[in-house]
């Protein structure tokens, strides 16, 4: 009976160490488990939700500074064609008969130029010197800022351009008329304009994928 009981233990302690071991692998597996999806849950919440479009954060911060820098270029290019512009009016020979408003027009428009110029180049070059940071949804908000404020100058600019080669070719009179309705125009078609259709997209709960993070 001993040997028997013996022999019994002999084959239960086994069986017992068999199923600890069992155990203990699957408890090491699900404990795996467990940590990968952790990873993969905090790998998508750094990379963030993903909205109507199928744009993350970072992938919609992508698209909008592309689009951005996209339509700088449009408007860098007539602001660079005005500025060489004016540069070369103060190499002619009729510059040195304008008079004291004409010539100060001039100069209120160049600095206008400069300005806007480098309001609109502002955005380019914040996004390189920030290049590789991680903050490109900021660039692409200050970007914005910085692009609105050079569409204000530009509006200016452009006045008085009008004003001072209108008040030289034709005259005062006519040249102070045109310059107000191009201001008028210009702030209607740029700023006025867009206000009815964002008002109702601020109202409407449906995003179209220009809206901020």
């Amino acid at each position: 009976m001993s040997e028997a009981t013996a022999g019994a233990s002999g084959t239960a302690v086994p069986e017992r160490r068999g199923d600890d071991g069992a155990g203990h692998a699957q408890a090491d597996h699900a404990v795996a488990d467990d940590r990968k999806a952790d990873r993969t849950q905090n790998g998508s919440a750094e990379r963030g939700t993903v909205d109507d479009r199928g744009e993350r954060p970072v992938e919609r911060a992508d698209r909008n500074m592309v689009e951005m820098l996209q339509e700088l270029r449009v408007a860098q290019t007539g602001v660079q064609i005005l500025f060489a512009f004016l540069l070369s009016l103060s190499f002619t020979e009729r510059f040195t008969r304008i008079d004291e408003f004409q010539r100060w027009t001039y100069v209120i428009t160049l600095l206008l130029t400069a300005l806007t110029t480098g309001l609109l180049v502002a955005p380019a070059a914040i996004h390189r010197m920030l290049f590789g940071k991680g903050v490109k949804a900021a660039t692409v908000r200050i970007g914005h800022r910085l692009f609105i404020a050079g569409l204000a100058a530009l509006t200016l600019t452009l006045t008085g351009a009008v004003l001072l080669v209108l008040d030289v070719a034709v005259g005062r009179v006519f040249a102070w008329w045109s310059a107000a309705v191009i201001l008028v125009v210009l702030v209607g078609l740029w700023f006025v304009l867009p206000l009815p259709v964002r008002t109702r997209n601020d109202l409407d709960d449906g995003p179209d994928g220009d809206d901020e993070e």
